[in-house]
């Protein structure tokens, strides 16, 4: 998603005046307007992986953020947070399953740890669970 498609999202959400959902896509065009700008300064564009890239940083930073609420009592930011994840999760890819992570790595000439690291980062970057990837290769 582009953030026009964002911002778009955002009017739909405050016309039906859905608090959690304007919340999380305010946290998302802020950092994709911060990521833009970074960008924009190095001579690049903001490509599709980089935006999945920060909605997955950004849901990572809701669920700790939500951890510290449930651990002080706040049941309320609680039940906000769960709803923002949620929201974010709805703009996240589909990431690739732990069969569809081996089958790829099966495919590789070079299954050394470097080689298959870079592959994924490179190719399949936003898509898939780096940890998972790292995880499965180690089994093997």
């Amino acid at each position: 998603m582009t953030l026009e498609q964002f911002k778009k999202e955002k009017i739909e959400a405050m016309k039906q005046k859905d608090k959690e959902k304007v919340s999380a896509l305010n946290v998302i065009i802020t950092k994709v307007m911060a990521l833009t700008i970074e960008k924009r300064a190095e001579g690049l564009e903001v490509t599709e992986a980089d935006i999945d890239t920060l909605l997955q940083k950004a849901e990572k930073e809701l669920v700790e953020e939500r951890e510290g609420f449930i651990k002080a009592g706040r049941e309320e930011n609680v039940q906000s947070l769960t709803a923002q994840i949620e929201v974010i999760k709805k703009y996240l890819p589909k990431l690739l399953s732990e069969d569809e992570i081996l089958a790829i790595i099966d495919g590789l000439e070079d299954k050394s740890m470097p080689s298959i690291m870079k592959h994924f980062k490179q190719n399949y970057q936003g898509k898939v669970d780096m940890r998972l990837v790292n995880a499965i290769a180690n089994k093997r």
